[in-house]
């Protein structure tokens, strides 16, 4: 095969794999939408933390056997050694099999250990049962996605996402809403089983997922029966090698997913202290440099005034209170992970051209395809960020069907809107270092974000004039000294680094003022569009088209795309040519 021919066939899996990823995001993105205006603030909380334990486990099993898996499986392939390949995925598979049971175990025998003391929130336990199955098949669909991807075969994993993806959304969306309108009592209960249906919905899908891929994989060993004289190595050898390769790659992905959810007890814990200092009338009002929430305040001196007018009631509910603010903060988490989800077809696309420079010691090469993939995050990155910091409460507002707090989650949200743009200079910047083989150091910048993160909310959560709007300050933190201190190891350990003014100056440049017209023009449409939640949707929409025109225009005045950084991608040359970029 020519190295055009592979550059092709690389592409060509690539481009599937981007329109798979896209469309399941935004068959995710309509799963989310109503899902957050149909549940209630504390079930929404006890959705978001059951799910964080799913990606949890999800992540330790999923996040680098896979790849470890593809990589083997190419290799014998390639040498013809067709008996090592199939014994290689026979090891795979047993591997994967004993993540997805341990998991299942943990999430449902001990399922009422997991809510009460990991995520510190007991009534989300059905939640976390729900979830128990998906975990166990997502695992078993790994093997069967890693040994197809091995072949650069991409379509059995984009059609199994997308049969995952139609099964969450109408399955889990009509579960929630049958129980919703449902005659169980109390009300606290039917909320919650409501939450637990949504998610029921992603177990049955992964189930239908599992059984597809494996009568596809029977009907693919089938047909491209081959015979071989190989011997394969041991089982033993064998599983030592995909550790080796796996290990690295699952420990980088596990120290965020281990963060996220020591965050997720941490808020909840630190709330309920609040709530709980509040009730034995230990917090008193005095002015602080920390009055810069209203909405904060506002609680604090609602909360103190009900319980010195009938102190011996108890009246303030510290456990719901708590959930109310985390539901809350998880239903603006939902949209703040867009501009995260979306860098991943890029370095899908992208990284693994860095690796093939490298490996024909092409330095330059892989200095014009780091700064494209720098750039490219950058373009998509800023603008989503600039976008939710401007536009946070009308985002929110028309997302949710006005079924939430706007003074609580617009501010939440315009936080987390910064704090989008340095999750994904950090994503990339970590494909960046991993394609150039430098594997530990970002796992080393991660664990030292996540502490900062820690004491961040710690500190903040827990003061009683911040609570929930720390929380997103210490994400903000978090994320900036991870992508900072990987992109100064990229600029001292990467030979010829790339170019970072180049790189981010024009994109910045064009999303501070796409934010500032798409404020602007928010501010103008509501004075003649307020009053009614249809109006100010009009001016909300009215507001992003401003926002999406003025920025389309500036990056083609600005020139911040490139040809060499539109040729990197599936159907470059098509677009570079319509947009006349030389």
């Amino acid at each position: 095969m020519s190295s055009q021919e592979k550059r092709n066939t690389f592409y060509g899996a690539a481009a599937i794999l981007t329109v798979t990823t896209i469309l399941v995001k935004i068959i995710g993105a309509i799963y989310k939408i109503p899902l957050t205006a149909l549940l209630t603030e504390e079930a929404f909380g006890d959705f978001n933390g059951a799910y964080n334990i799913y990606n949890f486990f999800l992540t330790i099993s999923t996040a680098g056997l896979p790849v470890a898996l593809s990589k083997t499986v190419s290799e014998s392939n390639t040498l013809g050694r067709y008996n090592q390949k199939e014994r290689v995925f026979r090891v795979a598979f047993c591997a994967f099999l004993f993540m997805g049971v341990f998991s299942f175990i943990c999430m449902s025998v001990f399922s009422q250990f997991v809510a009460t003391y990991v995520i510190k929130n007991q009534k989300a336990v059905y939640c976390v049962l729900a979830l128990a199955p998906a975990v166990l098949c997502t695992c078993c669909c790994s093997a069967f996605r890693g040994y197809a991807q091995g072949h650069l075969n991409m379509v059995p994993t984009g059609i199994s996402q997308i049969i995952e993806a139609l099964c969450k959304l109408v399955l889990g969306l009509s579960l929630a809403l049958l129980i919703l309108h449902s005659a169980i009592q109390p009300d606290d209960t039917r909320e919650r089983l409501s939450a637990a249906g949504a998610l029921l919905g992603v177990s049955v899908g992964s189930v239908l997922s599992v059984l597809f891929l494996f009568f596809n994989h029977v009907r693919t060993k089938r047909r491209l029966a081959q015979r071989s004289e190989d011997r394969p190595d041991r089982s033993k050898t064998i599983l030592s090698h995909l550790l080796r390769l796996a290990i690295p790659i699952t420990l980088s992905s596990c120290t965020t997913s281990i963060v996220t959810l020591i965050d997720t007890n941490l808020v909840n814990s630190q709330l309920q202290s609040v709530f709980s200092a509040i009730q034995d009338g230990l917090t008193g009002i005095t002015n602080s440099f920390l009055d810069i929430f209203p909405k904060s305040v506002a609680i604090l001196q609602e909360n103190i005034a009900a319980l010195a007018a009938d102190p011996q009631s108890g009246i303030v509910p510290i456990l719901d209170s708590a959930r109310s603010l985390y539901g809350t903060y998880s239903k603006t988490m939902s949209i703040y992970n867009l501009p995260f989800n979306l860098m991943i077809p890029l370095t899908a696309c992208i990284v693994p051209a860095v690796s093939a420079c490298i490996a024909k010691r092409d330095r330059l090469g892989s200095k014009r395809i780091a700064e494209s993939a720098m750039r490219m995050a950058a373009l998509i990155a800023l603008p989503c960020g600039a976008g939710l910091f401007a536009l946070g409460g009308p985002i929110m507002n028309l997302l949710t069907v006005g079924n939430v707090d706007i003074e609580i989650a617009g501010p939440l949200l315009s936080i987390l809107g910064i704090a989008s743009i340095f999750v994904c200079f950090q994503l990339v910047a970590t494909a960046i270092l991993q394609a150039h083989g430098i594997v530990m150091l970002p796992i080393i910048t991660v664990v030292v974000g996540g502490v900062v993160k820690i004491l961040v909310n710690y500190t903040l959560v827990g003061n009683p004039r911040v609570m929930i709007f720390g929380a997103p300050v210490g994400t903000l933190c978090c994320f900036l000294v991870v992508s900072l201190l990987n992109l100064i190891i990229i600029k001292r350990m990467v030979p010829h680094p790339p170019a970072y003014c180049k790189v981010f100056l024009k994109p910045l440049i064009a999303s501070i003022i796409m934010g500032a017209a798409a404020w602007a023009s928010h501010g103008l449409f509501s004075r003649f569009l307020s009053g009614s939640f249809l109006k100010e949707s009009v001016a909300t929409a009215g507001a992003i088209l401003v926002g999406v025109v003025v920025y389309a225009v500036l990056v083609l005045a600005l020139r911040v795309l490139s040809r060499e950084d539109l040729v990197l991608m599936p159907k470059g040359e098509k677009i570079a040519k319509i947009l006349r970029i030389s």
